[in-house]
């Protein structure tokens, strides 16, 4: 079957089909499929695994946009960072989170880069703060007329945080959440 084929058992859609749906992956065997169970299937996907994955997508295209790793405007741009941001920029350094976690990060590990992303724009001070959005800024500025390098730094760095955090959140398997939100509703309901 095609979703077999496709799904993995900790798969977030594949929990999904067989918790929410009660629906075995192997489902149907010798029998149709229903319009029903078709448009559940199509809305778990939409719903469910679209925004993880573009959540993914999007902070992968976040560090496309800046000068890449073993360029010589990448090493700079790498070597710049590292100076401005001290040891917090150990968290997303290219020899330290480099080329896996990213393929991981695409291969469904949501957490992982994401993790490193929050925890490197938390250890930053206010004016590490301004001083790396000042060099991704320049860096980013050598493409765009825009706005300011100081104006473009500070909207990475507000994008990166909060797909970071979608991302992080995203990771959370819908088991997790469906927990959390029976419980949240239950309290609420009760208030």
């Amino acid at each position: 079957m095609i979703v077999r084929n496709y799904l993995g058992e900790d798969d977030e859609l594949a929990q999904h089909i067989i918790r929410q749906l009660n629906t075995p992956l192997d489902w149907p065997e010798g029998e149709g499929l229903s319009a029903e169970y078709v448009a559940r299937i199509a809305a778990a996907a939409a719903c469910d695994v679209s925004h993880n994955h573009a959540a993914n997508g999007h902070l992968v295209d976040l560090f496309a946009a800046l000068p890449l790793p073993g360029t010589a405007g990448g090493d700079e741009f790498w070597a710049s960072l590292g100076r401005v941001a001290g040891d917090a920029a150990l968290y997303i350094d290219p020899a330290n989170a480099g080329g896996p976690f990213f393929d991981r990060l695409l291969n469904g590990n949501e957490g992982g880069i994401a993790g490193r992303v929050l925890s490197f724009l938390e250890k930053l001070d206010d004016q590490q703060r301004d001083a790396v959005a000042e060099v991704v800024g320049t860096a980013l500025a050598r493409d765009a007329y825009v706005a300011g390098s100081s104006y473009l730094g500070k909207l990475w760095l507000r994008d990166a945080e909060t797909c970071a955090w979608h991302v992080w959140l995203a990771s959370r398997r819908e088991h997790e959440t469906g927990t959390d939100r029976r419980r949240f509703l239950e309290a609420w309901g009760n208030a």
